[in-house]
């Protein structure tokens, strides 16, 4: 009967959400459960969560914008009329290998396989000129599929005998490529929009997660967590024909989720996060610095479904209820995901 309620769970959800994943601002969903309070147990887990995010709406500030008028924007950095972007299409397979010794200290890998389509109008050489939206002659598509940037993220919660708050203290390496060019060759794809940013990143955080006074079958979990780049990455020489010669760092994010889970079902623990990122805009002689960047506020119901004693089923779908993107860019409508995690 758990394995039929799985198989449900999972197909509704995979036809409803399609499934979550990383917008332009970054990730802000949280889906450890070490850090709420559920995967603290000794021994080794693996999980594996897809998910899908289509940007197709374009931004500016905290209001929509629409093609026709973003066509006559001029970016303020450059001089130039902005680019006007069709969509990008992301669809990642993260895997995770989890150790925790159950008393003081854990370690987690994260394995991101991504699946990207991009296509962008280009910029008009002059407003009516029609060679950026809607023709799309000044600009390109790509697709891309391979491995991202591994995440190394180790953990310390040995202050007290509860074990529940600890701190966060990680890196994430430059193993995604970063010299991907349009499908035709004719364009070096934006910095941003490469499967790796090519940087090492220094990621700290801290987390507290507990039971609510006097309604015991209630939970609470919140997290914060900062990453910023420490080595940066210059754009490689086959592709300075292409792209801005120069060095490009993804700006700096600050990650706050904080959630309520319910354990009064024998089976299904529903929860409710608020996903908070803000990620400054990216710099360098390479970067954008204008159409990078942001605050997304997120309110994410999910749920997590015992498959077995030592097997969990998850989902989370992701709505957008205020967003503040820097200079003009692509937002989704929508963010999910599903996951199966396994302890052994």
């Amino acid at each position: 009967m758990k394995f039929q309620k799985t198989i449900i769970f999972l197909t509704l959800s995979l036809f409803v959400a399609g499934a979550m994943a990383c917008a332009s601002c970054g990730c802000s969903l949280n889906t450890d459960l070490s850090s709420q309070g559920m995967g603290i147990d000794p021994g080794w887990i693996f999980d594996a969560r897809y998910d899908f995010l289509n940007q197709n709406q374009l931004r500016s500030g905290s209001s929509p914008l629409s093609p026709a008028s973003a066509v006559a924007v001029t970016n303020p950095k450059t001089g130039q009329l902005a680019e006007v972007e069709g969509f990008t299409k992301n669809k990642y397979l993260t895997t995770l290998l989890d150790y925790t010794n159950g008393e003081t200290w854990g370690i987690s890998t994260l394995l991101p396989l991504i699946q990207r389509d991009h296509m962008t109008y280009g910029s008009a050489s002059a407003i009516g000129a029609g060679d950026g939206w809607p023709s799309g002659n000044n600009g390109y598509s790509s697709k891309a599929t391979g491995l991202g940037d591994v995440r190394v993220i180790g953990r310390y919660f040995g202050f007290t005998e509860q074990k529940q708050w600890g701190l966060q203290f990680g890196l994430k390496l430059p193993t995604g490529k970063t010299d991907q060019t349009s499908s035709n060759g004719s364009a070096a794809v934006d910095p941003g929009l490469q499967l790796g940013t090519g940087s090492t990143d220094l990621i700290i955080g801290v987390y507290k997660f507990g039971r609510i006074l006097r309604a015991d079958d209630w939970g609470y979990y919140g997290n914060l967590q900062l990453q910023s780049a420490i080595t940066t990455k210059n754009i490689p020489s086959n592709l300075a024909a292409l792209e801005t010669q120069g060095n490009y760092r993804p700006g700096d994010s600050f990650n706050l989720n904080f959630g309520l889970n319910y354990h009064g079902f024998e089976d299904w623990v529903p929860t409710i996060q608020v996903n908070l990122i803000d990620k400054k805009a990216d710099s360098g002689g390479a970067s954008d610095t204008w159409s990078t960047g942001g605050t997304l506020l997120y309110l994410t119901p999910g749920l997590l479904v015992d498959v077995s004693q030592m097997t969990q089923a998850y989902g989370n779908l992701q709505l957008p209820i205020y967003q503040n993107l820097n200079g003009i860019q692509l937002a989704p409508a929508w963010v999910a995901s599903v996951g199966v995690r396994v302890h052994f």
